[in-house]
């Protein structure tokens, strides 16, 4: 195909669209609805996702020690720790900054009750808060640890918590949501394709006595199919750019919202890190679903 060729397929397509009026204006139409409505939906499954990834990454396993153990032992036991492939960081907290964080977390109705306890009386043990890479080797790592009593004849290590049975069905949960995301994002993604396809036919389908004409006189599929791709492409487009628009307008909106409101206990994904895939994705997914539309639209009235 030779550039003037090309530029004529361009020109064509482009003035199909403002030729159709109504028919064009439905397609676009359609394309907006079906995709803002796929759009919002893939917001919400993105934080979804990043509050369960969240609540994965806050699992923490807690290595109580004995109270008797020397300073010494305690770092190499930590080292030891520190060096297992799976683990990322490991806290020490020595028992009286243990009381003072758990004061702290009791807040001011109920710090009173620990008034009371002094060194020498603290029932909270010295532990290492160890935070693993993979939240889903969080029991494997604790088991790591508890075999390292094993190395040493006075056992240091009484006990390791990692919320065993909870976490478990933390996992459960965020899997399942995730999968159920993924499901009903592909779902509607199938469902606005085949949506904004049966639109597009339906404005070929009023022009079909001209592509008739078109081979009668010896126009080529290839020559015919073109303007319609064009045409497909440019209808796509325009209603990705408008969905994408109502969706950067509307998410901003709502993240200056929720992060006003302290009273809130969730957080969105910030617009800077979610705007330019999101507006990504609109436009390749328009740009995609006009021109299959319009290749599957056109392709039965080609066999004259």
């Amino acid at each position: 195909m030779t550039f003037r060729t090309f530029l004529r397929h361009l020109r064509e397509g482009t003035k199909n669209v403002f030729r159709n009026g109504w028919m064009s204006i439905a397609s676009i139409t359609s394309i907006i609805v079906s995709l803002l409505i796929l759009g919002v939906f893939i917001l919400l499954v993105l934080n979804v996702n990043a509050f369960a990834d969240d609540a994965d990454n806050q699992v923490q396993i807690s290595a109580f020690l004995n109270s008797k153990v020397p300073q010494a032992e305690v770092d190499k036991i930590r080292n030891e720790i520190a060096m297992m492939p799976e683990v990322s960081k490991v806290d020490f907290v020595s028992r009286n900054q243990g009381l003072k964080d758990f004061k702290s977390k009791l807040g001011d109705n109920g710090k009173d009750l620990l008034d009371g306890y002094t060194e020498e009386t603290n029932p909270i043990p010295d532990t290492l808060k160890v935070e693993v890479i993979e939240p889903t080797t969080v029991a494997f790592v604790a088991s790591k640890i508890e075999a390292l009593n094993k190395k040493y004849t006075d056992a240091p290590i009484f006990k390791v918590n990692y919320g065993q049975g909870t976490i478990e069905k933390l996992f459960k949960i965020t899997r399942t949501i995730r999968n159920v995301g993924f499901i009903f994002v592909v779902g509607l993604g199938i469902m606005a394709m085949f949506l904004i396809s049966n639109t597009i036919r339906v404005t070929i389908l009023a022009r079909r006595r001209e592509i008739g004409i078109m081979k009668l006189v010896g126009a080529t599929n290839f020559f015919i199919r073109w303007p319609f791709f064009v045409e497909g492409g440019l209808i796509g487009l325009i209603g990705s750019l408008v969905t994408s628009a109502v969706l950067i307008f509307g998410y901003r909106q709502m993240v200056e919202s929720v992060s006003q409101d302290i009273s809130l206990p969730i957080h969105l994904i910030p617009m800077s890190d979610i705007g330019l895939p999101i507006v990504s994705l609109m436009i390749g997914l328009g740009l995609l679903i006009g021109i299959w539309g319009s290749t599957v639209s056109i392709r039965k009235f080609l066999k004259v």
